[in-house]
C-alpha cells in the first residue's frame, strides 16, 4: 500500500506543477470563479457534510452546521476583497533611486499541501484551501483519517468540483502523510498537535519548504472579580464544552481570583446544567470523544483533582461528562499537556501577578482569555503575556472574525491565516524596482576616488 501511494504522489504533484505552469491560476477571474465553485459545492453538499461530522464526532446538528459551515464566511470574505489583495502595492523610493518606481507584487507559490485535523475535519481543511485558491496556487488536501466520514465527503466534494491537476484530495492514514511529506512542496499548511507539527517541520526542512503550523497548547482563562458572573460562566462553559472540549482554542484551565471562585463554580454548574440537563449523556447537544485512545488519555486526568462537577464516563459511548476539577496541583498530569476534552481544571490566585507569572512560566498558548471589566487589567494582561490571540470577556469567538489573523506563537504554532492573512500565507510578496535608462549618474561606478565623502553624506555616516 505504501509503495503504491509513494508511486502515485510524485506523478500527482508533477501534474499539478504542469497545470500551474500554464499560468491559468494567476488571473483574478480564474481565482474568483474557483472560489464561487467551491462555495456552491459546499452549499450543495451541506446536508451530507453535517451528517458526516455528526457520524465522526457525535455533534449536534447545530454545532456541526455552525462550525463546519464557517468556511462559507471565509469564501465570502475572499470574494469581496480578493481584487484589492492582488493589487501591487507601491512603496516609497529614496532620492538617490529616483526616478525609479518600486512596488510589492503578490505572486502564487505553486503547489501546496494542506493537512487537516480531525476535530473540525471539514472547516479546518477547507478554510486554508480558500487562501490557497485566492492566492493562485494548486493544492493537495490530506483530510484526517480519524474522521473517516468527513474525509470521504471532502474527497467527493473536491473531486466533483475541481480538476485533480488543480486541486485534489489524498485520503489515507499515517502512511499517506509520510509519503506526502517525502515530496517537495512550495508550502505546507498543517493543523494538529505539537508532536506531529515537529514531524512536519522536520520533513519540510529537507526541502527548505516553508510551513504554517496551526497547533494548540494550554490556553489559560483568567477570571477577575469585576465581571457579570452568569454571563462569564456561560461563555466559559460554552467555549470549553463545544465539540466535547475538542477545540484547539478552548479554555484549557481557569485561573480564578480566590474571592470569586466559589460563586464562579456554582455559576458554571448552573450553566452546564442549563446547556445539557442533569445527565449530559442523554443530551442531543453534547458530543463524544473521537476515539478510544483519546478517551483513555482523558479518563486518566479525572484523578488529578477533586471532581466538583461531572466525572461520569462510558467507554462504549466514548462519553466523558462535562467535568470541573478543583484542588488541582500545577504539577498534575492534567496541567502538563493540552487537555483537548471536556475537563476543566480550576486554579485559584490571590493576586493577578501570580496568574501572569504562571502563564509566562509555560509555553506560549494559542489563545488567552480574560474576564474583567477593568480596562487597566485588560491592558496589563495584553502587555505582560504572549499568546497567539486574546479574547476579552468571551471565549472562542475571536476565531470567527475573518478580519483577524489567526495563529499561534512559539510552541502554539507559526504563521497566520483567515481573510487577508490566508492570502498572504499562500503568496510570495515579490519586490520590484523599475529604473529608466536615464539619468545614469556615475557616483556608484569605479573608479571610486573622491566619491566616498559623497556616500558618507548620503548615508548620514
Amino acid at each position: 500500500m505504501l509503495h503504491q501511494i509513494s508511486h502515485q504522489i510524485p506523478a500527482i504533484i508533477q501534474q499539478q506543477r504542469a497545470f500551474f505552469a500554464t499560468g491559468q491560476t494567476h488571473s483574478l477571474e480564474f481565482r474568483l470563479a474557483q472560489l464561487q465553485r467551491l462555495r456552491q459545492a459546499v452549499l450543495t453538499a451541506k446536508a451530507e457534510i453535517v451528517e458526516a461530522v455528526q457520524a465522526d464526532l457525535g455533534r449536534s446538528e447545530f454545532e456541526a452546521y455552525t462550525f463546519e459551515m464557517g468556511v462559507l464566511q471565509e469564501i465570502n470574505y475572499a470574494l469581496k476583497h480578493l481584487k484589492h489583495w492582488m493589487r501591487p502595492k507601491r512603496v516609497a523610493v529614496p532620492l538617490e533611486q529616483r526616478p525609479g518606481t518600486a512596488w510589492v507584487q503578490p505572486e502564487p507559490l505553486g503547489v501546496v499541501l494542506i493537512i487537516g485535523p480531525w476535530n473540525y475535519p471539514f472547516q479546518l481543511v477547507l478554510s486554508p484551501l480558500v487562501g490557497a485558491i485566492a492566492a493562485g496556487n494548486c493544492a493537495i488536501l490530506k483530510p484526517s483519517e480519524l474522521a473517516p466520514h468527513t474525509s470521504a465527503i471532502v474527497a467527493k466534494l473536491i473531486g466533483k468540483t475541481f480538476d485533480p491537476d488543480y486541486i485534489t484530495v489524498l485520503e489515507g492514514g499515517v502512511e499517506t502523510s509520510q509519503a506526502l511529506l517525502e515530496e517537495r512542496f512550495d508550502h505546507i499548511f498543517f493543523t494538529g498537535g505539537t508532536a506531529i507539527g515537529k514531524v512536519v517541520m522536520a520533513a519540510a526542512a529537507k526541502h527548505l519548504t516553508p510551513v504554517t503550523l496551526e497547533l494548540g497548547g494550554k490556553s489559560p482563562c483568567i477570571v477577575d472579580t469585576d465581571i457579570d458572573l452568569a454571563v462569564a460562566a456561560r461563555r466559559i462553559a460554552w467555549g470549553k464544552l463545544i465539540n466535547a472540549g475538542q477545540t484547539c482554542i478552548a479554555p484549557d484551565y481557569l485561573l480564578v481570583n480566590r474571592n470569586i471562585a466559589p460563586a464562579l463554580l456554582d455559576a458554571l454548574k448552573q450553566a452546564i446544567q442549563q446547556f445539557y440537563g442533569e445527565d449530559p449523556a442523554t443530551s442531543p447537544d453534547y458530543g463524544k470523544i473521537i476515539n478510544p485512545r483519546h478517551y483513555a488519555r482523558l479518563e486518566q486526568f479525572l484523578a488529578d483533582g477533586t471532581i466538583f462537577l461531572g466525572g461520569q464516563t462510558n467507554p462504549d459511548q466514548r462519553y466523558i461528562a462535562p467535568t470541573v476539577l478543583v484542588n488541582v496541583s500545577p504539577h498534575a498530569a492534567v496541567m502538563q499537556e493540552e487537555i483537548f476534552g471536556p475537563i476543566l481544571p480550576v486554579l485559584e490566585y490571590d493576586d493577578v501577578s501570580e496568574a501572569i507569572a504562571y502563564i509566562n512560566a509555560n509555553p506560549k498558548p494559542l489563545a488567552l482569555y480574560l474576564f474583567s471589566r477593568d480596562r487597566v487589567l485588560q491592558e496589563r494582561i495584553l502587555r505582560e503575556t504572549s499568546s497567539g490571540g486574546v479574547c476579552l470577556n468571551d471565549t472562542v469567538m475571536q476565531v470567527a472574525l475573518s478580519s483577524l489573523p489567526f495563529g499561534g506563537v512559539g510552541a502554539s504554532g507559526m504563521g497566520r491565516y483567515h481573510g487577508k492573512a490566508s492570502f498572504d500565507t499562500f503568496s510570495h510578496p515579490k519586490s520590484v524596482l523599475r529604473k529608466p535608462f536615464w539619468p545614469d549618474l556615475k557616483w556608484r561606478y569605479a573608479p571610486y576616488e573622491g566619491k566616498l565623502e559623497f556616500i558618507k553624506k548620503m548615508l548620514g555616516g
